[in-house]
């Protein structure tokens, strides 16, 4: 982390089924933060569900809407932030949560998260025949985002719980070297 940055927010980042907001939410109570969603403030502004947004517009307007979301974030202090799966995987996006957000991100093993996704019909990337070789696959596509984030937690065999006290751990201990 760069002595520049102030660490204002929390960004959890990681893929679908990883925790981010169950997590988030914990955490956000804890800090008495707001909790922000990205893929619910998109579905406020637009007025559409995520899936209806992708149906309709594509996936290329979804990004659209998620650099909007993560621009406006910039100016927040004292948030929970539950990035959308895919949303790192836009390098612009990555380094704006970086400018006033620890950014955290959460992983499991694909065949943790196919069985925690396996029966949500809401995620409009897995309405594939092959949902757990699509998990894989974009999971090796996003590695790469992912392992940019400040800190690295592993969700599985953790409750919720666990790993929220890991986050505020982290957050604390990156507030403190300011």
């Amino acid at each position: 982390m760069s002595d520049e940055r102030i660490i204002q927010n929390i960004a959890l980042i990681g893929f679908m089924g990883t925790g981010k907001s169950a997590v988030g939410r914990l955490a956000a109570q804890h800090l008495r933060f707001a909790f922000l969603d990205t893929d619910e403030l998109i579905e406020t502004e637009v007025g559409k569900s995520i899936p209806e947004i992708f149906a309709e517009q594509g996936e290329a307007a979804f990004r659209k809407y998620e650099r909007a979301v993560v621009n406006d974030l910039s100016a927040r202090r004292g948030a929970v932030i539950a990035a959308g799966g895919g949303l790192v995987a836009d390098p612009s996006n990555l380094a704006s949560l970086k400018t006033h957000a620890l950014v955290i991100c959460l992983w499991a093993s694909p065949e943790t998260i196919w069985e925690r996704v396996r029966s949500q019909t809401h995620r409009p990337l897995l309405q594939t025949p092959d949902v757990p070789g699509k998990i894989r696959e974009l999971l090796e596509q996003r590695a790469a985002a992912y392992r940019q984030a400040d800190v690295q937690i592993l969700t599985e065999f953790r409750s919720p719980k666990q790993v929220v006290q890991h986050v505020l751990h982290q957050f604390h201990q990156a507030r403190k070297r300011k």
